[in-house]
């Protein structure tokens, strides 16, 4: 087994607040427990979350480190005294519950994934948050069915660009919204059946003539706040509402009518403090109907721009200017 330095380099939130609070420090390498591997990081996402936990709006549960970070690849270099499905030297990605932007970070074994056949360790990096956010939110909790709609906001993030892709491939039709005509065209470019720009069209309009008044089944919604007025306009009978994140606002007043006449459900999730064995069922689910898509390349990673390691903040920076049109990625180790 090979040597492992007794410190690493990490990125710290230093105190709440704009990017410039991200600084790279040393740190101490994480323990692993007996379910557990240690990752050398090649790669890690950047997502809404961590961007939320550095203003001080979505802090680590309870006993997980303070470094952000919930999504890596990179080769394992030690397991735990009960990991039976990894070696030592095996590559991977994997879902992690913070850590990630950091030379190494432990993971349970359940929580990852072989890197799909021709992809880069950037690439993988890109897949454990937004396609288990996805198949959770969309697949399991919503259960968007075969010939059934779903309308997503926020078409040209992360998030966004893998809905589009996974229902593109599972048959289902995908209506999104974007902030401009060219994301809306980026978004209709990777299988987005109509894409709607929120700041020329209404989308609860537009969606009801798309749909010829009947409304979209389920709604992703990463806004809430007033969006969900829209949302109730523009969905179904018998529609699901999912909630991921409130960029909107947290609080919105709602007439009951609608959703107890038209049979409405209007429900959210958080993927951070779920339990591992929550966590490992997603992958099981995403292991064997999603990880050949990606291995054939029917589905394929949207990387937006990748920064090294100690640019953290620009990074930040970027994911707040919403420019970006697929993913952030930081560059741990050279790809």
């Amino acid at each position: 087994m090979q040597s492992l330095p007794a410190t690493m380099q990490a990125i710290e939130i230093t105190e709440p607040g704009a990017p410039e609070v991200l600084k790279i420090q040393q740190r101490p390498l994480p323990h692993i427990k007996e379910d557990e591997v240690l990752i050398s990081v090649h790669a890690a996402g950047v997502n809404r979350p961590d961007v939320m936990q550095r203003t001080g709006l979505y802090p680590p549960p309870p006993g997980v480190t303070d470094i952000p970070g919930l999504e890596v690849s990179g080769i394992i270099v030690s397991v735990g005294a009960q990991v039976t499905d990894w070696n030592v030297g095996d590559s991977v990605c994997a879902l992690v519950a913070g850590g990630g932007y950091a030379e190494y970070v432990n993971a349970p074994e359940s929580q990852c994934l072989p890197i799909p056949k021709g992809l880069t360790y950037r690439e993988a990096a890109s897949l454990p948050e937004t396609y288990f956010t996805v198949w959770s939110n969309v697949f399991d909790r919503a259960k968007l069915a075969e010939k059934e709609t779903i309308l997503v906001h926020g078409g040209s993030s992360g998030i966004g660009t893998t809905a589009i892709q996974l229902c593109r491939a599972l048959n289902r039709k995908i209506f999104v919204t974007a902030g401009s005509d060219e994301k809306c065209r980026a978004c209709e470019a990777i299988g987005a059946t109509q894409a709607i720009n929120y700041r020329s069209e209404d989308f609860a309009e537009r969606v009801m003539a798309l749909t010829d008044n009947k409304g979209v089944d389920v709604i992703l919604d990463m806004v809430a706040g007033e969006y969900i007025h829209r949302d109730l306009k523009c969905l179904a009978d018998d529609g699901r509402i999912v909630i991921i994140a409130f960029l909107g606002g947290v609080k919105t007043n709602l007439n009951m009518t609608d959703i107890l006449k038209r049979r409405l459900t209007i429900t959210g999730s958080t993927l951070r403090p779920r339990s591992t064995k929550f966590k490992s069922k997603i992958a099981v689910s995403l292991r064997e109907k999603v990880w050949p898509l990606l291995a054939s390349r029917v589905i394929e990673p949207l990387i937006f721009k990748s920064f090294p390691l100690q640019n953290a903040a620009e990074a930040h920076s970027l994911m707040e200017s919403s420019q970006h049109i697929g993913k952030i990625i930081l560059d741990i180790r050279n790809q």
